[in-house]
C-alpha cells in the first residue's frame, strides 16, 4: 500500500501564475506570471521539511477533481514520478523530479494506484505543461522516465 505525505498546495489548479512558500515569514510570494493561455492543470505544491536536487522541497502535483488554495494541505498517496533533468539558462544541469500524487479525499481517481492506471492523456497533459512551463523561463525540462508508485515512495522517503 502507498504511504502518504502531506502536500502544501502553492499553485491552485487552473491558476496562470506562480507562487513560492517562503518558510521564514510563512507567507507566499508571487514569484511570475504564466504566458496567456498556460495554467497549472491541477493543484501544485511542494512537500514540507524535503529537498530535492535544486535545493527546494520536493514539487507535488496533485491530480484529481479538485481546485483548492494556496497553504491547503492535502494528504496524498504517492503514485508515481516524472524523473527529469532540468536544463537552466545558464546550461547548469539537475534533476527536478515531479511527483504525482492523489488526494486521499479524492472521489474520482480514488481507485488509482500507480502512474500506470493514469490515463496517458493526463500525463501528456502533465509532461506537456511542465516542459511548456520552462521553456517559457527559457529552461529546458526533459522527462527522462515514469516511475511507478513504490520507485517514487522510495525517493520520497530516502
Amino acid at each position: 500500500m502507498n504511504k502518504t505525505v502531506n502536500v502544501m498546495i502553492e499553485c491552485p489548479k487552473g491558476s496562470n501564475f506562480k507562487l513560492d512558500f517562503e518558510p521564514e515569514s510563512h507567507t507566499f510570494r508571487l514569484s511570475k506570471v504564466l504566458p496567456a493561455g498556460l495554467v497549472f492543470p491541477f493543484d501544485f505544491g511542494m512537500i514540507p521539511n524535503t529537498k530535492g536536487q535544486d535545493g527546494d522541497p520536493l514539487d507535488v502535483i496533485v491530480v484529481s477533481e479538485l481546485a483548492t488554495f494556496p497553504g491547503c494541505i492535502i494528504e496524498v498517496r504517492v503514485i508515481g514520478a516524472l524523473q527529469a533533468i532540468q536544463t537552466e539558462r545558464d546550461g547548469k544541469t539537475m534533476r527536478n523530479d515531479r511527483f504525482i500524487g492523489i488526494p486521499m479525499v479524492s472521489q474520482l481517481f480514488s481507485e488509482i494506484l500507480d502512474i500506470n492506471q493514469l490515463s496517458e492523456n493526463i500525463l501528456n497533459q502533465v509532461e506537456h505543461f511542465f516542459k511548456n512551463y520552462n521553456d517559457q523561463a527559457g529552461k529546458n525540462f526533459e522527462v527522462i522516465a515514469r516511475l511507478g508508485a513504490e520507485e517514487a515512495n522510495k525517493l520520497v522517503y530516502q
